[in-house]
């Protein structure tokens, strides 16, 4: 089955399964279909931005926003890159709605204790996706 909306969470502080994540999509996506690339980022308390230099928000945002497009350049991807905010599970599920997504491709790394207990946002995202998603480990 190929697939017309690809969306494709990027956790960027562990890049690693992004080359695999972006070649899987490649051989999923239809003809004339679309790979939309996104990272989610926490929000943050105004107690802590307030304390924050001068542009430090934006200028995070610019190179997070640059690291996806290195990624995605480098893996030879035609792609959309989009950086959300809030929750990394909330933010995903609502970036595949919003992108109309057949189908999210997550990354998982190997449970430790504390997923088991709480829940890695793989997990979240498959219990409460619309749309078909693919965890690669």
């Amino acid at each position: 089955m190929l697939y017309n909306s690809i969306l494709i969470p990027i956790d960027l502080s562990h890049p690693e399964a992004a080359h695999t994540m972006f070649e899987k999509a490649n051989a999923l996506r239809a003809e004339g279909g679309k790979i939309t690339v996104v990272h989610a980022m926490p929000d943050i308390p105004a107690y802590v931005t307030s304390e924050m230099p001068d542009g430090f928000l934006p200028t995070t945002i610019r190179k997070a926003e640059k690291s996806l497009h290195d990624m995605v350049a480098v893996a030879g991807v035609r792609a959309d890159v989009k950086i959300l905010t809030g929750q990394a599970p909330r933010a995903i599920l609502s970036a595949a709605e919003d992108e109309n997504a057949d189908l999210i491709l997550v990354a998982s790394h190997r449970p430790g204790l504390a997923d088991y207990l709480l829940g890695s946002t793989a997990a979240r995202v498959v219990r409460h996706a619309q749309c078909s998603v693919l965890v690669i480990r």
